[in-house]
């Protein structure tokens, strides 16, 4: 008798990883100007423009997401996304003070600011159901 293997227990959470990101890279390219405006202005000139940041950033939440959903390239995604996470760190952080120079509402201050540590529990998150999850 051939007994099947047991149901993989983070499958759920990899599908959520991967639809946030495959949403958010999909918004990169529907919706490029916002994401634009919170390039930080700051970054070396030798970079790309801001419009191909958001192009890239785009590309990679797309290949991470869907890579996630992928074993043979599951752990690699999710290197992927832990250094894409790292890379846009600065850009939330910027659109924070742009906020806060430009006087936003108290609720758009307040969601910004909880953003900052939130993207320290979703590196977690990855990092534990991608990356870890898949030993």
């Amino acid at each position: 008798m051939h007994s099947a293997a047991a149901p993989d227990p983070l499958t759920g959470q990899r599908r959520l990883i991967a639809t946030l990101f495959v949403v958010a890279g999909v918004a990169h390219f529907v919706m490029p100007t916002f994401f634009e405006a919170i390039v930080p202005p700051w970054l070396p000139h030798w970079m790309p423009s801001p419009r191909a940041l958001v192009y890239l950033s785009g590309v990679a939440e797309l290949a991470g997401g869907l890579g996630v959903l992928v074993p043979s390239v599951r752990v690699v995604a999710g290197w992927g996304l832990l250094a894409l996470l790292v890379a846009v760190f600065p850009a939330n952080v910027h659109m924070l003070q742009e906020a806060l120079a430009h006087g936003s509402s108290m609720w758009w201050l307040a969601a910004l600011t909880v953003r900052l540590p939130l993207q320290a529990l979703l590196l977690w998150w990855v990092w534990r159901v991608v990356v870890r999850g898949a030993r």
